[in-house]
């Protein structure tokens, strides 16, 4: 009895354990949840909110965070000095981006946010730095590509809640009370574009930069008529926040507009995505799931022996043959790799048709290039620069380089250099080139091209999922949870 009396005793203090627990976790999850950016002073800690989406801020084909939000604010951090470090919170919707910014949550917001008037009111927008165009995104196996407003009417068009999209399309639905849309909550650019692709959904809209990335893995989609006109991406800043900080954002982007680093990143994550058609990204997705899984095993040791992507490797091969191991060209180009009888028996390739040694010596091939760029160049520009030099040769690739120094462009710079290459079939240029003329227009195609193709294995083999032909292949979409 007294043993039953002392656990009756107890109850009432264990319950009210139980709840001072459950309450104060709750008070410390409001209070996380609520809480405002540190001081930035004081902190040192730079603290930007920003949003899951294409050329954005995601998760590459590695597993590492990247994008163009997320590389212009690491460099924005690398110029603050003083020990500043940087911590990302990604919004889980677009609409979420502002208001976190708004109740100061955040010192600023890198998210692909376009200036608009209502979000002008709310907040306030830095140097503008890229140029986008609304467009209509429909699918065209549906057949239904709009040419003019009454095109819409009665259709199923669904945007993000919050976006500038949202904002566009009420102004239009304004002059237009036929035209009808709807806002969704939670659902980002990337899926409603899926959606309209898997013909679930008659239309969304977009950036046209976000449709370009989107129909290299989407094949369907099509960028249809455009809504207004363009408009301006911006970092945005609460109107009271640290007057500083957006002194030096300004500073910062005149700096990287003259010396050709915002070109360069801009090029990085948008200067190849327009560069396949259709027809070629639905071929090479077919192939992918038909004719790659043979190979990938092959791919992956040619990694292991070079240390250079798989799936850089298994572009590059697309590109030159289409994974065909037989494939002959009428000069007597050979194999997975294409490689010419010189470089083969420069390499111990003694059979360009077996496949192992082509992708094994075509791997090796591109290493001894990329050696011979100059160390100071970065990567990726380093690899976009050997694979030019795999197409063209190393001479007419440093003739290249020399007439951008030459016109006061950056020698170093990839987009600098796609530019060069094509006017050594000019008279005006290869005259005065020390190694003539050469079809620089052929070493950009190939070279951008691979970039895509890799973005799209990169996205449907991620580094962490096995590599082996068991394997599903389907366009997915990548999330990232909040850092």
């Amino acid at each position: 009895m007294k043993l039953q009396h002392m656990r009756l005793m107890r109850k009432p203090y264990t319950y009210a354990l139980i709840v001072s627990l459950v309450l104060a976790s709750l008070v410390a999850f409001y209070s996380f949840s609520h809480q405002r950016a540190p001081n930035l002073d004081v902190s040192k800690e730079l603290i930007v909110v920003t949003h899951n989406a294409a050329g954005t801020y995601y998760v590459d084909g590695k597993g590492n965070y990247a994008g163009l939000e997320y590389d212009l604010v690491n460099l924005f951090v690398n110029d603050l000095g003083n020990g500043y470090k940087v911590q990302f919170i990604a919004a889980e919707k677009v609409s979420d981006v502002v208001p976190k910014l708004q109740k100061g949550k955040a010192h600023l917001a890198a998210a692909n946010l376009s200036i608009t008037p209502e979000r002008a009111k709310l907040i306030r927008f830095g140097t503008p730095y890229m140029n986008v165009q609304q467009h209509i995104a429909y699918g065209l196996d549906q057949k239904n590509e709009p040419h003019a407003i009454h095109d819409l009417f009665g259709k199923h068009i669904h945007v993000p809640k919050g976006s500038s999209y949202a904002e566009r399309l009420k102004k239009l639905q304004a002059s237009h009370p036929m035209f009808n849309f709807q806002e969704v909550e939670s659902v980002s650019t990337d899926e409603l574009i899926e959606q309209v692709n898997l013909g679930f959904l008659d239309y969304t809209v977009a950036d046209d930069r976000v449709i370009s990335i989107l129909q290299n893995y989407y094949p369907n989609i099509a960028k249809g008529m455009a809504i207004g006109d363009s408009e301006q991406i911006a970092w945005a800043f609460p109107k009271n926040g640290n007057g500083w900080l957006y002194k030096k954002s300004l500073a910062f982007f005149d700096r990287i507009s003259k010396d050709g680093t915002l070109k360069n990143l801009v090029d990085r994550y948008h200067g190849h995505t327009g560069r396949l058609n259709q027809l070629d990204v639905s071929k090479f997705l077919s192939q992918s799931h038909s004719v790659l899984p043979k190979f990938v095993a092959l791919f992956k040791g040619a990694q292991e022996l070079t240390d250079i992507d798989w799936r850089l490797i298994a572009a590059i091969s697309y590109q030159e043959s289409h994974w065909d191991q037989y494939n002959t060209s009428p000069t007597n180009v050979r194999g997975m790799m294409m490689l010419t009888e010189e470089t083969a028996d420069d390499l111990g390739v003694t059979d360009r048709l077996d496949a192992k040694q082509s992708i094994f010596g075509g791997a090796r091939y591109i290493n001894i290039l990329k050696r011979q760029v100059p160390d100071r160049i970065p990567e990726p520009d380093r690899t976009w620069m050997a694979l030019a030099a795999y197409n063209i040769g190393f001479a007419h690739l440093e003739d290249a380089r020399v007439l951008a120094k030459q016109m006061g462009l950056n020698p170093d710079s990839w987009a600098d250099i796609k530019g060069t290459l094509p006017m050594l079939n000019k008279s005006k240029y290869y005259s005065t080139a020390k190694f003539g003329y050469a079809n620089g227009g052929a070493p950009v195609i190939f070279v951008e091209s691979i970039r895509t193709y890799y973005d799209i294995l990169a996205r449907n083999f991620p580094a962490h999922t096995s590599l082996f032909p068991n394997i599903e292949f389907r366009p997915t979409t990548a999330v990232i949870k909040k850092p």
